[in-house]
C-alpha cells in the first residue's frame, strides 16, 4: 500500500492535475472566504463552509477522475494486478493519496480565516473586553464535518473511475452524482410541513431521500457539535465506495 501511495503522491506533482486542483482550490476557498464573511460583515463562517462542499461537486473529480483511468487507457492495469499488493491495499493507497491532497489544501486554507481573528481581537479591544470573533469550536466541527464530506466525494470519485477507462466521463459522471446527492437535499427542503407547502409530502420518501443526502447532515458540525451519527454515516459511505471499487478490481482479476 505505501508504494501505491508514495506512487500516486509523486504523479499528482509530475501531472498537471494536482497543481490545478490545488491552486483551484485555494482560490475558491479564499474568494468564497472574504465573499461570506468579510464582505459581508460577519465573523459567522457557516455559509463560507456550506459553499466550500458546493464547490468540491466539481473541484474533487479533478483528484479523482485519473486514479484508476488513467491505468486503464495507459495499459498499466494489468501491472497493478498483478504486482505483489492486495487489491484493497492498491485502493486504500491511491485513496490516502487523494485525501491526503485533499486534506493538506483543506488545512492551508485555513490561512483565509487569520484576518477575522485579527479583526475581532481589535473589536475586543476596543468594546473593552467584550469577545468578538469567529467561534473556534464551530470552525474546527466545520472543518471535520468538510473533511468526512470530502472522504465520501473522493471514496464515490475514485469507485466511478474504476469503471471508465476515460477519465473526462469519470469527472463528468462523478459530478452527476455528487450533484444528485446535494440536489435531493435541497428538493427534501423545499417547503414546510406545518403550513403543508412540502414539495415531497411522502414521510417515507423524505426519509430516503435525507438519508442519501450528505450534505444534510453536515449542519451540526457548523454548530460545533460532534454529531456521531452523522460521522457513522459518512465513515459507512466511505468504506461501502472503497469495498465496492475493491470488488469492481476483484472481479476484472479473475475475468
Amino acid at each position: 500500500m505505501l508504494a501505491i501511495y508514495k506512487k500516486e503522491m509523486r504523479s499528482y506533482f509530475i501531472n498537471p492535475v494536482g497543481y490545478v486542483f490545488i491552486g483551484v482550490f485555494l482560490a475558491l476557498s479564499a474568494g468564497l472566504c472574504c465573499y461570506t464573511t468579510l464582505q459581508s460583515n460577519t465573523y459567522n463562517t457557516a455559509s463560507y463552509y456550506y459553499f466550500l462542499i458546493l464547490c468540491m461537486i466539481i473541484i474533487i473529480p479533478l483528484l479523482t477522475m485519473r486514479t484508476f483511468s488513467e491505468e486503464r487507457k495507459m495499459r498499466t492495469e494489468q501491472m497493478l494486478l498483478t504486482a505483489p499488493i492486495s487489491i484493497t491495499g492498491m485502493v486504500m493507497g491511491k485513496f490516502l493519496a487523494a485525501m491526503s491532497i485533499f486534506g493538506g489544501c483543506l488545512a492551508v486554507s485555513c490561512i483565509n480565516l487569520i484576518p477575522l481573528y485579527v479583526i475581532g481581537s481589535q473589536e475586543t479591544k476596543a468594546s473593552d473586553g467584550e469577545t468578538i470573533g469567529p467561534v473556534t469550536p464551530e470552525i474546527i466541527g466545520s472543518l471535520i464535518g468538510v473533511l468526512l464530506v470530502g472522504a465520501v466525494f473522493i471514496a464515490i470519485g475514485i469507485l466511478i473511475s474504476s469503471m471508465t477507462e476515460n477519465q473526462l466521463s469519470a469527472a463528468v459522471v462523478t459530478i452527476a452524482v455528487l450533484a444528485v446527492m446535494l440536489i435531493l437535499n435541497m428538493v427534501n427542503s423545499v417547503g414546510s410541513e406545518e403550513e403543508g407547502t412540502r414539495l415531497i409530502n411522502n414521510y417515507v420518501i423524505r426519509y430516503v431521500i435525507d438519508w442519501v443526502s450528505v450534505v444534510s447532515r453536515f449542519s451540526n458540525f457548523q454548530y460545533g457539535i460532534l454529531d456521531w451519527s452523522a460521522l457513522l454515516y459518512y465513515v459507512s459511505v466511505t468504506f461501502i465506495a472503497i469495498y465496492l471499487t475493491v470488488r469492481v478490481y476483484e472481479r476484472r482479476r479473475w475475468a
